[in-house]
């Protein structure tokens, strides 16, 4: 029997619009394989929405997005609109959509694929194998937290201030969705904080660790932000799964992405305790290249893959998917910010049809 499913696009700003156009294809393509039929509806956000309704996130697309059973979203932001007021602007719709949907979870993998292990500015033999999982908590800590502002002292100077803080029940949210991925993994989990300084870290620490009576085949570690920045670039491979906070985790997750070679190949998934999981790419909207058919296509099309596994309990066409990406890759096919000598170049649309001959192949 078919399995229906019905997803949001939200192709967004850039070149948003131009890989979210082949993620469809490829799930199309999966589809047929697989029975499966998707229901697709495209939502305005970011700067498209900010020039069709003033809103970086119009309410009628947080509706659709909360009565779908996952989201794609390709990329936002430009030069268009950087001059704009901070709540007007398109990375605001980002993060109202984030506590709309209570996404708290963010899921950053950081894989090196051997087609590509000389893109890395790291030594072949530092990144090779490396295959990481940054859990980042997203909807708490300080990018959320109050008070926050900048105020005038008495003294006449202007301060600026944010608040960290996490409540016991969000960090036992976090710390549960780490350890289930860990033991679908290596069973190894390291916990980043900041608990020799921050009281916010040592309540983190403190749950983390009763969390981890629950997960007894878990080996648990912990490590100071600072030490674990440094670690990811000294030995990689020592890490498996990474449960941070949500500034911990953006900086890490973004050093662990660089480790591959190519932030144009990464995918995420942020998820919630009910409501539809929303998948992305890691990069931005490339603005300079928008409309030029050069966009690299293939973390779009991973992220539709991770919809695949983690919204829509289809790891099997999610591994297809994956596959068609080795495929291409193997083929020698390569976008121009994973282009090396002896490859073939490829803008978007035609490494889209590549990823549709491998699928049919």
């Amino acid at each position: 029997m078919t399995q229906q499913y019905s997803i949001t696009l939200l192709p967004g700003d850039g070149i948003g619009p131009e890989i979210i156009t082949v993620a469809v294809d490829v799930l199309n393509s999966i589809g047929k394989k697989f029975d499966l039929e998707f229901k697709f509806t495209e939502a305005l956000m970011g700067g498209a929405a900010i020039d069709a309704t003033g809103d970086p996130l119009p309410a009628e697309t947080l509706d659709i997005c909360k009565k779908s059973d996952a989201v794609l979203f390709a990329a936002i932001g430009g030069y268009k609109w950087d001059n704009l007021p901070r709540e007007k602007r398109p990375e605001t719709g980002l993060l109202g959509l984030r506590a709309g949907l209570g996404l708290f979870a963010n899921l950053r993998p950081a894989t090196i694929l051997p087609q590509l292990i000389d893109a890395s500015s790291l030594k072949r033999e530092v990144v090779e194998g490396v295959d990481i999982m940054v859990v980042r908590e997203l909807t708490g800590g300080i990018y959320f937290g109050k008070p926050k502002g900048i105020a005038e002292t008495e003294t006449g100077d202007r301060r600026g201030f944010n608040t960290m803080v996490y409540d016991e029940s969000e960090v036992d949210r976090i710390a549960k969705v780490a350890f289930e991925i860990a033991q679908k993994r290596n069973n190894r989990l390291c916990s980043v904080d900041k608990a020799n300084v921050l009281d916010v870290s040592q309540l983190w620490r403190d749950r983390v660790n009763l969390m981890a009576e629950k997960y007894s085949n878990v080996e648990l570690s912990h490590l100071y932000v600072d030490n674990a920045a440094m670690q990811l670039i000294r030995a990689p491979k020592q890490f498996d799964t990474i449960v941070t906070g949500n500034l911990f985790g953006d900086i890490l997750s973004d050093a662990a992405a660089m480790l591959t070679g190519s932030i144009g190949m990464l995918p995420s998934a942020s998820l919630g305790a009910v409501a539809p999981g929303v998948y992305e790419p890691v990069h931005g909207s490339a603005p300079d290249i928008a409309g030029e058919d050069k966009a690299n296509p293939l973390a779009m099309v991973l992220s539709a893959a991770m919809m695949l596994r983690y919204s829509l309990d289809q790891p099997e066409a999610a591994s297809k998917i994956e596959a068609a990406v080795q495929t291409v890759l193997d083929q020698g096919f390569r976008t121009g910010d994973i282009m090396s000598e002896g490859m073939e170049l490829l803008g978007c649309k035609a490494m889209g049809e590549k990823l549709l001959a491998a699928l049919e192949a």
